[in-house]
């Protein structure tokens, strides 16, 4: 890992998740416990309404703080409701902290590759739909991101667990000179639990 990450990745380390936090992520934990003790292959689709800033933020951390903790067989996902794009500035707070951000291809829902360490697999992030070809058929958990995909989508098909782990939605700064700070923040606040999550897996 490049200097920059890992230095954001110290600063997530410090950040404190309260009581009824590590409550609601609990479930996840459990469940990639559960994997992990019986040898088997561990898929996590993350889901918000238009996959374009929660749910690539998670599934990117998420993936980061597997590789950190060396919890091996992780495969982080994510999907929405409906395809839109990933939203210009997720990959922008991704390069600013730390994670190699190449654009694959361009257009309306551009492709990036995300790359944490020379020798890893980069993450692809592009917009999708949760039950995308892409993305696992069976055999994976569910992270519900936003309440609004949590309500509108009671049911995924193939999901082993379903789980609400929602996030208030950087959007609300869009157009507004706390832009950069709010996406800033939400980042390192997911990339934080996600760590909490990986950290607690023995």
């Amino acid at each position: 890992m490049n200097a920059k990450l890992v230095n954001t990745i110290s600063d997530i380390l410090k950040l404190e998740i309260n009581q009824e936090r590590k409550t609601i992520l609990q479930p996840l934990v459990d469940y990639i416990q559960g994997k992990v003790t019986n040898g088997l292959d561990i898929n996590i689709n993350f889901i918000c309404t238009h996959n374009s800033r929660r749910s690539h933020l998670s599934q990117v951390w998420a993936q980061i703080a597997s590789a950190h903790y060396k919890i091996p067989g992780v495969i982080c996902y994510s999907g929405g409701t409906e395809d839109t794009a990933m939203f210009p500035k997720v990959a922008q707070t991704f390069a600013h902290q730390g994670i190699e951000v190449m654009t694959i291809s361009e257009g309306s829902n551009p492709v990036y590759a995300l790359k944490y360490d020379q020798n890893a697999l980069p993450i692809i992030g592009f917009s999708k739909k949760y039950d995308s070809p892409f993305n696992p058929k069976s055999n994976f958990a569910a992270i519900m991101t936003c309440s609004q995909a949590d309500g509108g989508c009671p049911f995924i098909a193939g999901a082993e667990k379903r789980m609400p782990i929602t996030f208030e939605d950087p959007k609300i700064s869009d157009n507004t000179e706390q832009q950069d700070e709010v996406y800033s923040s939400r980042s390192l606040e997911i990339a934080s639990e996600m760590f909490y999550v990986f950290s607690q897996v023995k």
